[in-house]
């Protein structure tokens, strides 16, 4: 069986049944060749094919399908990297080599170093410093001979929109990439809210650990560098357990207790696609107060269509109120619920 045709069929295992573009995507990958030459022969005759730069809209799939590509490729000569996970990795690279004569040429061969392919995942040039260095140090792995797989939402060309000296850049990157194929992985389907709704954390025996909603965030969502623990709703400052882009992840025993209302619930809602609540802990009605703050928050999600996911751990939300004032108001929130989790409320735009 070819290993086209075992990722297809292990993307069907997983429910992602890959569409046409995907599972041409899947055969060009397949096309990469890898050498089994010392590197330095390759610094003196680069080839081409020296691997693949994939971009297209959020949820596609690209990561997911590369991920799968790399898994069974079963090769230990290979690193994967999201973005800015490998800018850290550089930028420190280069301060440890920090006097040294050519210190890009020392980080190229330190990141090279018993590696065939380094998968870059959500590659996305914005800063300035980052600009300056990534384009001539992709060049310097390739010129070892190592390959690279880019994921990115966005062509080489549209890259580092409105940034000081672009144009040194994308000429840079143009000279780096006239080695690795360009991609367009078109199609309809978003497999990042789809992997999402697939996650049952409503009603479920599985606890979910910080690390594992953090996880789950960062394989489905583009970060960016900053990312926060306050948030300013109406010039007022919470405690968020993330803030990046448009996510949002809060905690429901520390927001909720906090003196919000429909105001602040509006602001959220209008400013983040997704909100991820967390730490849930049972209300009653000595403990009204919390459980109303919520529904409301719910009311207004709702009427906005904000992309919500709770994770309850290891009880029904529907358990969430145990008192009685509020019985009539609960229930109709509890049917929102279960509607705010399905593939038909999440997909929309």
């Amino acid at each position: 069986m070819s290993n086209s045709q075992n990722i297809i069929d292990a993307l069907k295992n997983q429910g992602a049944p890959p569409d046409l573009n995907q599972i041409a995507l899947i055969k060009k990958l397949c096309e990469i060749k890898f050498s089994g030459l010392f590197s330095i022969f390759n610094i003196f005759f680069t080839q081409k094919n020296m691997g693949l730069y994939i971009w297209g809209d959020v949820g596609r799939g690209k990561t997911l399908i590369v991920k799968e590509y790399i898994k069974q490729l079963k090769r230990l000569d290979i690193k994967g990297f999201h973005y800015i996970d490998f800018m850290s990795f550089i930028h420190n690279e280069l301060n440890n080599n920090a006097g040294n004569k050519n210190p890009l040429n020392k980080v190229a061969k330190t990141i090279t170093s018993n590696s065939n392919l380094i998968f870059i995942d959500e590659f996305q040039v914005e800063d300035v410093a980052d600009a300056m260095i990534v384009g001539n140090l992709i060049q310097k792995i390739l010129n070892f001979g190592t390959r690279i797989i880019f994921t990115s939402n966005s062509h080489p060309d549209d890259l580092y929109k409105n940034g000081l000296q672009r144009k040194k850049f994308i000429d840079t990157v143009k000279i780096s990439m006239k080695d690795i194929d360009i991609y367009n992985l078109k199609g309809e389907t978003d497999y990042r809210t789809r992997n999402i709704i697939g996650i049952d954390t409503l009603n479920q025996q599985k606890s979910y650990s910080d690390n594992d909603i953090l996880g789950l965030i960062k394989e489905n969502f583009t970060l960016d560098r900053s990312m926060q623990d306050k948030i300013f709703i109406n010039d007022r400052k919470f405690n968020c357990k993330l803030k990046s882009n448009n996510i949002l992840w809060i905690e429901y025993s520390d927001f909720f207790l906090m003196p919000t209302g429909s105001k602040d619930y509006k602001q959220i809602c209008q400013n983040f696609d997704w909100i991820f609540i967390s730490n849930f802990t049972k209300s009653d009605d000595d403990s009204s107060d919390t459980i109303r703050r919520f529904i409301s928050f719910i009311d207004i999600s709702y009427a906005e269509k904000t992309k919500v996911k709770f994770f309850t751990n290891q009880f029904d939300i529907a358990n969430l109120y145990e008192g009685f004032k509020l019985e009539i108001l609960w229930n109709r929130c509890v049917s929102r619920l279960s509607e705010m989790q399905t593939y038909e409320y999440l997909k929309d735009d």
